[in-house]
């Protein structure tokens, strides 16, 4: 793969600069080829598919979700399996177009903008919960304030803070909630002000963390309004039932605004992140759609036609912990950054046709992603042993043993073998790997409780700053404690640019400051997602880049 250096740091947009808040979607990613989010050890069965099947049924849609979902609250998740079920459950403002991923009309029918693009003004359905209260403004300036309330201590509340104005002092216990710039105006119109005219604004807004939900629900059963027999919700599904570690079963919400367009009788989620048995129960018509296949299944899996393969708008990786020696210095990270041949490991490891990638944002519209800085791999690695005896750790001499922290999954233990391996030959460095449940990951990871550790990211809408905004100083989603004055200085002055060239240039010289000045993560590779479901038997399941495919639009042929 030919590569070369292309980074223009001659956009010295450093003049003025401006003061923004604080953002992101994880990636459980339970395989290599897949964005799939990483997912706790689960048990499997197939009791619940087989059970479901029963012609008296109707039609049941069964899919195989990865993780045990940490949280059904939509203010406490931050994960792929977790974004599926909200999608299933709940709808904010916008929803999600099965086709582009980009914004659809939601609980808001219709909105508009000012001049400037500072300030949207939304107006909503007469609609109800799935109890048949009206859904108003009201609860929407509610679900986002609980949100941001510092209380809530919600992972992704940063995300609404990049863009709100007076978000981030909410978050942050500077300033009370009569500060963030929402309000509604009467019951069925809402209103924000925004920092600056951003172009990703909307898109956003289908994101769980501008959720909305149900303050009598939530104030009546606390921390248990999640349970089947207490949840009001306002998707077009509501739960009936759920069984930890196994599944959660859903039927239609007569009380939808879009009833009418909903032909599933009852969905089936199963929780497990054991990739054979559910690529076996998939083969066995007990599973409908699995969201990835086992590595070694990939050449079987490509000769069906079932076998769904797209590039997403997503990026494996790994992160250091920056404030633990020996990561703590430069030297050390650009060594174990250059060192990993991500042609070799795309070939053969993931073998999915996943694109290998030196920078965290996937090319997209107006930006290309961040080239490699050597020749050849041979020079690379020739690079990164000089990294690390200017270190001070010559042929890995005096390195101490460090670990490598994933969460439970067979593509993710390769990945980790492989770079354990690449490091050993390459830098004479030893790596110890450790493995954890799903739960237990993210906050060890949230928290930089470890050495270096891997992560996955897909874009929560198709912008550059989805990518970067998680690494700015004190961020929830920033566990490798990254930290750049200018890189955060930058990204908040992107939030007030309203020129589209100007503005993702200074997103390509934050991105390069923190890759290749501060080399904070290892990147490997954009995703490709490796789905399998038969869109011959069913409909409205399609192909995008954010591997967003809710289950509304899908139905039986």
């Amino acid at each position: 793969m030919k590569k070369s250096l292309s980074i223009a740091l001659g956009v010295m947009l450093l003049a003025t600069v401006f003061v923004s808040c604080g953002k992101k979607a994880e990636t459980s990613a339970t395989a290599p080829a897949t964005q799939t989010v990483a997912t706790a050890k689960t048990e499997t069965t197939t009791t619940p598919a087989k059970a479901e099947t029963a012609a008296d049924n109707g039609v049941v849609f069964t899919l195989s979700n990865g993780a045990e979902p940490a949280s059904l609250d939509p203010a406490l998740i931050q994960g792929v399996p977790e974004h599926r079920i909200y999608n299933t459950m709940f709808e904010g403002l916008v929803a999600i177009n099965p086709k582009t991923g980009n914004a659809d009309p939601g609980v808001a029918e219709t909105w508009e903008s000012n001049a400037d693009g500072t300030q949207y003004t939304f107006h909503l359905r007469h609609t109800t919960w799935s109890d048949g209260t009206p859904i108003t403004a009201n609860d929407v300036v509610y679900s986002w304030l609980r949100e941001l309330n510092p209380d809530t201590a919600a992972p992704y509340a940063w995300f609404p803070c990049m863009f709100l104005k007076g978000a981030n002092d909410y978050n942050s216990g500077k300033a009370g909630a009569d500060t963030v710039g929402i309000r509604a105006l009467d019951d069925y119109t809402f209103q924000m002000d925004l920092i600056g005219p951003i172009p990703y604004a909307v898109d956003a807004l289908s994101h769980y963390s501008f959720a909305i939900v149900p303050k009598k629900t939530i104030e009546a059963f606390g921390d248990k309004w999640t349970a089947p027999e207490n949840v009001v919700s306002n998707g077009p599904f509501v739960l009936t039932e759920r069984v930890p570690q196994s599944y959660l079963k859903f039927v239609p919400n007569e009380k939808y605004w879009d009833r009418a367009s909903v032909k599933l009788d009852k969905v089936v989620i199963l929780s497990s992140d054991d990739e054979n048995t559910n690529y076996n129960m998939f083969t066995n018509n007990e599973i409908d759609w699995i969201t990835n296949v086992p590595t070694d299944k990939l050449s079987s899996a490509k000769m069906k036609n079932s076998y769904q393969a797209a590039a997403q708008l997503a990026t494996y990786y790994y992160i250091f912990q920056t404030e633990k020696a020996p990561f703590d210095n430069v030297l050390v990270r650009k060594a174990i950054q250059y060192a990993i041949d991500r042609d070799a490991l795309v070939e053969g490891v993931t073998k999915a046709g996943q694109i290998p990638a030196w920078g965290v944002v996937p090319p997209m519209a107006g930006y290309d992603a961040l080239k490699f800085p050597f020749d050849n791999q041979d020079q690379a690695t020739q690079m990164a042993q000089d990294f690390l005896a200017e270190a001070g750790y010559p042929n890995g001499v005096g390195f101490p043993t460090t670990t490598v922290l994933y969460n439970t999954s067979e593509g993710h233990k390769q990945i980790a073998e492989y770079v354990q391996q690449q490091l050993k030959d390459k830098l004479g460095i030893t790596i110890e790997l450790v493995n954890e449940e799903w739960g237990t990951f993210l906050d060890d990871r949230a928290s930089g409780n470890f050495e270096i550790a891997r992560a996955g990211w897909v874009g929560d809408y198709q912008d550059p700053n989805t990518f970067l905004d998680m690494f700015m100083t004190g961020s929830a989603m920033n566990g490798g404690k990254y930290t750049n004055d200018v890189y955060d200085d930058l990204l908040r002055e992107a939030a007030t640019i309203a020129s589209p060239v100007d503005r993702l240039g200074v997103l390509k010289t934050a991105e390069d400051i923190m890759v290749n000045e501060d080399a904070s993560i290892i990147p490997f590779y954009y995703y490709i997602t490796t789905n399998m479901i038969d869109t011959n038997k069913w409909g409205g399941w399609f192909k995008n880049t954010m591997d967003v495919h809710p289950l509304k639009n899908v139905y039986l042929k």
